[in-house]
């Protein structure tokens, strides 16, 4: 019997890892996303400034229109949507964001390096930073 709990013990904590790993990358996967979510929105603003003319005054006008339209979503106040803005005229070009995955401790490429020092610190900061 005691045989048979060593075996399972063992079944148990791979099934515990193999969950923990799934969750990680399910995160991480969300979170790209979301940042490519945000730098998007920040270029359709950007563009239609540019192109219609429109100032900032149409920030304050997109947040309360997000919010009266779906009231479930939170993160686009007026200031995380000028904060969006701000990611993409400081980003230009979409952000090639390496899945963070990679970079977990035990990954073969656990001891890159980024070539954009900031872009790393963006994607390892927006979806905390602009949902608050």
């Amino acid at each position: 019997m005691n045989f048979d709990l060593v075996f399972y013990s063992g079944l148990l904590n791979e099934i515990k890892d193999r969950i923990r790993q799934a969750q990680i990358k399910a995160t991480v996967s969300a979170n790209a996303e979301m940042t490519l979510m945000y730098w998007d929105i920040g270029r359709m603003i950007h563009q239609r400034q540019q192109m219609e003319g429109w100032g900032a005054g149409i920030i304050p006008r997109l947040a309360r229109d997000i919010r009266n339209e779906l009231p479930e979503v939170k993160g686009f106040s007026e200031r995380n949507i000028g904060y969006m803005v701000r990611f993409f005229r400081e980003y230009g070009d979409p952000p090639n964001l390496q899945q963070a995955v990679a970079n977990l401790p035990g990954s073969p490429a656990e001891e890159s390096h980024y070539p954009n020092p900031r872009l790393h610190g963006a994607n390892c900061q927006s979806a905390s930073s602009l949902s608050r």
